[in-house]
């Protein structure tokens, strides 16, 4: 957790692939949306448009950052094609890439032993320093995060990862480690981080995370 003072931005993750469907490690590996995840990252970008009305911000105002992962990259677009007019250009910034699972990409969940790796749900607050075989820690990605935020003068749209987005929680709201490590982040919805305080929005309904 750091002192820093982060702005208010829109977070999405990106859409579901076939690899979420099939609970994989998926990490850094670029697997694309699947046909769900299409239309989630479809549904996300009304949303926001509706989101921005609601709240009189110029779209056009906003700087718009993607993981470049193409699933990521494409639930942005996806997002933007619900704009009218001219937005500021994506920048892709590899800053926001998943966390690396290293030697477990492209295995399932439940085919990994326990001294390898822990899914959601088994964690506690020691897993943030566990680190895969050739993979990354939680923390690795938390300082990445740091460095990012030096990006967010402003208003800011962000579309990357679950794994980022726990972390983010820890950093900008303080959720306690062992609440995000387990936490799963939701796909087709718009978290809104305002005055260090989480909000998810859905089509349907609005809700805090805890």
């Amino acid at each position: 957790m750091t002192s820093y003072q982060w702005p208010d931005f829109y977070f999405a993750r990106h859409g579901e692939t076939d690899w979420n469907r099939e609970q994989r490690y998926q990490g850094s590996r670029d697997i694309p949306l699947n046909k769900t995840g299409q239309l989630q990252a479809d549904a996300n970008g009304l949303l926001l448009r509706e989101m921005l009305e609601r709240d009189g911000v110029d779209p056009a105002s906003l700087r718009w950052f993607a993981s470049p992962l193409s699933r990521a990259s494409e639930t942005m677009d996806r997002m933007r094609a619900a704009f009218d007019g001219t937005l500021p250009p994506v920048i892709h910034d590899k800053r926001l890439i998943e966390i690396s699972f290293g030697n477990l990409e492209g295995r399932l969940h439940s085919e990994i032993n326990r001294e390898m790796a822990l899914a959601p749900g088994e964690r506690d607050a020691s897993y943030w320093h566990f680190r895969p075989e050739g993979g990354e820690n939680y923390q690795d990605v938390a300082e990445r995060l740091l460095d990012f935020a030096q990006e967010l003068t402003q208003h800011t749209v962000v579309v990357a990862h679950g794994g980022v987005l726990r972390v983010l929680r820890h950093l900008v709201e303080g959720t306690e480690r062992g609440e995000v490590l387990n936490w799963p982040p939701p796909q087709g919805v718009i978290a809104h981080f305002v005055g260090n305080r989480m909000t998810l929005h859905s089509a349907t309904r609005t809700w805090d995370a805890d």
